[in-house]
């Protein structure tokens, strides 16, 4: 029944530092921008391999719940060939990553980082 995940929504506090974070700074591809006006908010659309990110704008959205173990979506996870290399390609950026670690069940790589409003990310290696 499901071919697969078409696409995360993330709403940022900030649509243009967000904007240029997950374009300039990530390097997704802007699939289409609109501002719905109705809403007054934009909906940009990004290519992230397989799937979509769609990043929204509100304005006053209330702020995410910071728990890690909170009850929602826990983080979003993005495969790379190369943790290590992406680390030191997003610490070259002037991004926090903590440090790399081995899933203990996979033996693959992984680490993690934030979104200029602190929404987990994750690297994984690809097998």
């Amino acid at each position: 029944m499901f071919n697969g995940i078409h696409h995360v929504a993330i709403i940022a506090s900030d649509y243009n530092r967000s904007k240029n974070f997950y374009t300039e700074t990530l390097g997704f591809t802007i699939i289409r921008e609109v501002y719905r006006e109705e809403r007054e908010s934009y909906k940009l659309d990004l290519e992230a391999g397989n799937a979509q990110i769609e990043l929204f704008s509100f304005p006053d959205p209330p702020a995410r719940a910071n728990g890690p173990e909170a009850v929602g979506l826990r983080h979003l996870c993005f495969e790379v060939d190369d943790v290590v290399e992406a680390k030191r390609e997003l610490e070259s950026k002037g991004i926090e990553v903590e440090e790399v670690r081995t899933d203990p069940y996979t033996k693959r790589l992984f680490t993690f980082f934030k979104d200029p409003d602190g929404l987990p990310l994750e690297l994984y290696e690809r097998s």
